[in-house]
């Protein structure tokens, strides 16, 4: 495979300006484009739904200095949209001109769900995925006010805490019968929805959403299926996020059956030279032996770093686990691994009721995933851990030195 002399990276989140890093980092010399939709240098998400909002920042963390593009010769092009990707020709369309290139990485992530009810483009009816959102939604979360988010995931707990940190009236709906329900199963997601009601959060769990009612152009209520009406100053839509692979479709390459690019343990698509990393790559991972799609940001940040070295040549399998972490009033949690909690066993080391707990999931006596929860000592090994899909016996993860499970 020959050297490439110019790559474009079409995304300028996370992923796709961590792989132009690790190529400059690698040595390679050649042309580098990096172009995208978005107007901000390329910066992390965790801080939308936590630092910003929770106002302990007005900057997100951005994934290079400033100078680091002009510095590195990278070609970086904000707000600027590709418009079709000639894979034959080994080109993608920018502004009706053909740019050149001879590999092509997609990263061009994922965008968040509508709820396709009657008022759902209303003013104040909002979703969460760019800086700009976060910044002018920390603004709105004021003492008093009624906030109604819809959906009970990650993003609708962060905000939730964030509101309610600033004194607003919070109230959380889903069709679902626990907050994370689907994430984390019942009995986790009962520690998460005791939090939040401790902290004053209302939830209207196993509702769906018949209309936002409007007033003047704007939402001021939530009706629900059941005919209640929640008062609303504001609605956060927060019920997930596809992955935006429009582009890729149109090129042709293989999309697989959750809507994402199939990429091979490489990260490398159907066509030729054409990779893809983060919301959009859905991987064929070594250590689960199928096809996953993970939209944390870590898994955009690992697999633009690892992308690099296959873009160069290379054909090292991208095999890292699953990471990613939250942080809510006074919890704090990391979570390691892939479950299915529904046919998962479910082991916990220390007091689910205090807060401070490693909760534990194993299929047939292999440990899946690991989610600790203010508990800070054993990230390395809990790492090691669920990395290596350790055999072990339930009782030894609830009492034994977890070094010692390592074998």
């Amino acid at each position: 495979m020959a050297d490439p002399r110019r790559i474009v990276i079409v995304g300028t989140g996370l992923g796709g300006a961590s792989a132009a890093g690790a190529l400059r980092e690698q040595g390679y010399d050649g042309e580098l484009l990096l172009v995208g939709e978005q107007r901000h240098r390329p910066y992390e998400l965790p801080a939308l739904s936590k630092g910003i909002l929770l106002g302990d920042t007005d900057e997100p963390d951005w994934v290079h200095d400033e100078s680091f593009y002009a510095e590195k010769n990278v070609d970086l092009r904000l707000g600027t949209r590709v418009t079709r990707i000639d894979v034959a020709g080994r080109s993608v369309e920018i502004d009706g001109k053909a740019e050149p290139w001879d590999r092509l990485v997609l990263a061009t992530g994922s965008t968040p769900r509508r709820l396709r009810v009657p008022g759902h483009d209303l003013d104040n009816v909002r979703r969460l995925r760019r800086l700009d959102d976060a910044r002018t939604l920390r603004e709105e979360l004021t003492e008093g006010r009624e906030i109604v988010i819809i959906g009970a995931g990650w993003i609708g707990c962060e905000v939730a805490a964030a509101a309610r940190k600033h004194g607003a009236n919070v109230t959380v709906v889903d069709v679902v019968s626990q907050p994370l329900h689907r994430v984390v199963g019942d009995t986790i997601a009962g520690v998460f929805r005791g939090l939040h009601e401790a902290n004053g959060v209302t939830f209207r769990m196993d509702s769906g959403v018949e209309e936002f009612v409007a007033e003047n152009g704007r939402a001021t209520g939530v009706r629900l299926e059941d005919g209640t009406v929640l008062p609303a100053d504001l609605v956060l839509v927060a019920v997930g996020a596809y992955p935006r692979t429009e582009l890729a479709q149109e090129a042709g390459l293989a999309l697989s059956d959750d809507g994402g690019v199939q990429v091979d343990e490489t990260l490398r698509t159907s066509a030729p030279d054409v990779f893809a990393v983060g919301d959009i790559a859905a991987h064929v991972h070594p250590r689960y032996g199928r096809r996953i799609r993970v939209e944390h940001w870590a898994n955009a940040k690992d697999q633009g770093a690892h992308v690099a070295q296959n873009l160069l040549g290379g054909t090292e399998p991208f095999a890292a686990s699953p990471y990613f972490f939250s942080d809510q009033y006074d919890l704090g949690m990391e979570f390691r691994g892939l479950t299915d909690p529904f046919h998962d066993d479910l082991v916990v080391r220390g007091d689910l009721s205090a807060r401070e707990f490693i909760a534990f999931w194993v299929r047939d006596g292999a440990l899946q995933a690991a989610m600790n929860v203010n508990m800070w000592d054993d990230g390395d090994t809990l790492q090691a851990l669920v990395d290596k899909r350790a055999r072990v016996e339930p009782a030894k993860l609830v009492d034994a030195d977890l070094a010692s499970l390592m074998g």
